[in-house]
């Protein structure tokens, strides 16, 4: 008997099918354009699905942990396809067309890389995590592609030529992402070993990190111990698969699903944003302001060091006895005793931020930069580099705000690629104005 025709997913009509790979489908969603909803299968496979078994369940699970991997890689402004979830097992996500082609990073060298560069001992960390490519080719057992093989297929996907601009971002974001979850699981006391990710392109032209993530994608470790591997190594490794076996696998995935809901994210921290007078506030407001793209608490304070010292110092004691991870930024023009003055009588790092008037620079920072000897107060001139001094020093304790620094600096790259490839080209002097 064939198999029903899907018409409806999580109360959302589904229009035709698009792609049906080993564990999902993609459908079209007519009432969303540009989306498309996967849906998952209670099936697992591996060797490129030489092996393949049902198993009841999986597909609720996968969706899950997907959800919040995907839930945490958004939090931290990656670019992503994932929109939400909208069943047990299925979720909206951008419609993309793929790049066909695997992102492998490995922070410990173990499995078929051991295999593929005999002499390397297991367990060899590389530092930076190491970033493979394959080429999605299950015939021919998804073989190794380098940059150039990448470049010459010359992939057109949604528009867009992969080229070597395209490979460095995608290996760039590659390596990120791996980071942001190694720094999450890290909180859970499990080692991320190794992941693969996938992008597409959507209609807009934009690369997403795509497809899903879940236990089928990585190798973790509880406690850094190989012995201990909850993900799907454990049916990889098998001689033969048994009931049992499978209800271990499902066990295992399902510990990884609950795991991910009790990685907390910290938001036990504040920047106290201090004003030595309530005109300077419009410049505090946007120091504020970037404290909260970068995922900072911010408060704002006016007292004056120089006409309420006892006061200003009060201040201080009250967030000191309440907050063990706490920066102060001090804004004060002419004569700035404000940063000098809490840096000397504070442990907690003091960033000054004058609002500096363009006619006088030098005499307005020389009081924040001339400091007496014994304190260690930095200065910065404008807002988001006060912002971006703080996110620093609380990402040290902190994987979301140093995820969200890290995709800034991921962005900032993006950005002078894409004006690079804008405007590159020979001008030739003979064609005509």
């Amino acid at each position: 008997m064939a198999a029903k025709a899907i018409t409806e997913v999580g109360g959302i009509k589904v229009g035709k099918l698009l792609i049906e790979g080993k564990t999902k489908q993609v459908y079209d969603v007519p009432s969303q354009p540009g989306h498309s909803i996967l849906l998952n299968k209670d099936r697992i496979t591996a060797h490129n699905g030489v092996r393949a078994h049902e198993l009841e369940g999986k597909a609720k699970i996968s969706n899950q942990t997907n959800a919040k991997v995907f839930g945490l890689l958004n939090r931290a402004g990656l670019r992503t396809a994932f929109v939400r979830m909208v069943s047990d097992d299925a979720f909206l996500a951008r419609q993309c067309e793929m790049v066909p082609i695997e992102w492998v990073t490995r922070r410990l060298a173990t499995g078929s890389f051991l295999k593929r560069n005999p002499g390397v001992r297991e367990g060899h960390r590389f530092s930076p995590a190491k970033v493979e490519t394959f080429f999605k080719d299950d015939a021919n057992d998804d073989p190794q592609w380098s940059d150039e093989q990448i470049v010459s297929a010359a992939f057109t996907v949604n528009g867009v030529t992969i080229g070597q601009d395209e490979v460095e971002i995608m290996r760039k974001t590659t390596r990120l992402v791996f980071e942001v979850l190694e720094r999450a699981w890290a909180t859970r006391n499990c080692a991320l070993i190794d992941m693969k990710i996938e992008f597409g392109v959507d209609s807009t032209g934009q690369l997403l990190v795509a497809d899903v993530i879940d236990s089928d994608s990585w190798r973790l470790w509880p406690s850094g111990d190989k012995r201990l591997m909850v993900d799907k190594q454990v049916y990889r490794n098998l001689a033969s698969v048994t009931a049992a076996d499978l209800d271990t696998v499902k066990r295992n995935f399902s510990w990884v699903s609950e795991q991910l809901d009790a990685i907390a994210i910290p938001n036990d921290h504040l920047v106290v944003i201090l004003m030595g007078s309530a005109s300077d506030a419009e410049h505090c407001e946007r120091i504020a302001k970037h404290c909260r793209e970068l995922g900072l608490n911010s408060e704002l304070r006016v007292t004056s060091a120089h006409k309420g010292t006892d006061t200003t110092l009060q201040i201080v004691r009250e967030y000191e006895g309440v907050l063990s991870k706490l920066v102060f930024i001090t804004v004060a023009g002419r004569s700035n005793g404000l940063g000098p003055v809490l840096s000397g009588n504070t442990t907690y790092p003091v960033i000054n931020c004058p609002p500096v008037r363009p006619d006088n620079v030098a005499q307005d920072v020389w009081s924040s930069l001339n400091l007496p000897s014994g304190l260690g107060c930095s200065t910065v001139l404008y807002p988001e580099a006060a912002a971006l001094n703080a996110a620093q020093i609380l990402g040290l304790d902190n994987f979301l705000i140093w995820s969200r620094l890290r995709v800034r600096q991921l962005d900032n790259f993006c950005t002078l690629v894409y004006a690079d490839k804008k405007l590159r080209g020979v001008r030739d002097v003979n064609a005509s104005v």
